[in-house]
Parts: structure tokens; sequence; C-alpha cells
């Protein structure tokens, strides 16, 4: 039984990892917009690498216990999530209801391809 748990946790784990990442990679650079563009496609890169070496074996490991469309579902949900927390925190953005009610139907729509038959 805790190698079933570890083997349906782990990719959720690394994908909440390579998420942090790629948030970083994608939008950490949104407070450095003096910094010349050829640095921060070069630094966004170095963090997008350490994503990747999350990413994949989240995706590799994950295969054998999730199906492709349940690991891209969880991944959306996943970075949605993440985003929010970096928006508030590190952009110092506020999300808004209409936000909010986008990103649910995304999670509904995950919600649908784990309940779907097989």
């Amino acid at each position: 039984m805790p190698e079933m748990l570890f083997a349906r946790l782990l990719p959720i784990l690394l994908l909440i990892g390579s998420n942090v990442f790629m948030t970083i990679a994608w939008y950490g650079h949104l407070k450095f917009k003096s910094a010349p563009l050829l640095l921060v496609i070069l630094a966004s890169w170095s963090i997008a690498l350490v994503e990747y070496c999350l990413a994949v074996p989240a995706n590799r490991w994950g295969s054998a216990v999730y199906s492709a469309a349940q690991l891209k579902a969880m991944q959306e949900v996943i970075t949605l999530t993440v985003f929010v927390g970096f928006s508030i925190l590190y952009l110092g953005q506020k999300i808004t209801i209409n936000h909010l009610i986008g990103f649910a139907l995304i999670a509904a729509g995950a919600w649908f391809i784990f309940t779907a038959p097989a």
C-alpha cells in the first residue's frame, strides 16, 4: 500500500516543483523590465531547465498510475494554483472573481477527466 501511495504522490510533488520553476521562468522577470531581453531569455531558459528535470520524470513515472490526459489535467490545475500564489505574493497582483471563475472552470474540466469512464 505505501508503494502505491508513493507512486501516486511522487508525480504530483514533482509537478508542483516543476510548476514553481516554470512560473518563475515565465513571469519572474516581469519585476525586472529594465534587464536586457537576451539576459532575461537566458535566465528563463536556465530556470526552465530545472523545470524540465522535474516535469519529465513526473510524467514518465506518473504514466504508470495516471493516463496522459489525467497528468495533463493535473498539471493545468497545479499550474493555475501556483500561478495564483505567485501572482499575489511575488507580483503583487490581485486575483479577481472573474479569474477565480475561469480557473474553477478549468479545474472542473480536470475533474471530468478524472471521473470519466476509462
